[in-house]
């Protein structure tokens, strides 16, 4: 399995360059400061990554999309290591490819 940093540098040359946070139930635009809801986004892949020696550094990748172009990552931590806000943000999400 590759790398989180591996896959995060080949899904930016696909064009996901732009880096995503949620925030008060929004997904932010690092870049443009844009506000989304979720059903404004769509996850075009995900990748889940195992902790080598601990599986509270699990972590999860998203390629997302939004209804107005903007194309990036946001990166959560897996399980237990989830932040809550992001977790509950995109079980929101209800266009989902991978």
């Amino acid at each position: 399995m590759d790398s989180l940093v591996t896959v995060l540098a080949d899904v930016e040359k696909r064009g996901f360059k732009i880096q995503f946070k949620v925030r008060e139930e929004k997904l932010i635009s690092l870049k443009t400061k844009n506000s989304f809801f979720p059903n404004e986004v769509k996850i075009i892949h995900f990748y889940r990554f195992e902790g080598e020696s601990n599986p509270d550094d699990s972590s999860i990748l998203y390629a997302i999309q939004t209804n107005d172009g903007e194309k990036g990552t946001l990166v959560d931590g897996y399980a237990i290591s989830a932040d809550a806000a992001t977790a509950a943000f995109v079980l929101k999400i209800t266009d989902i490819s991978k």
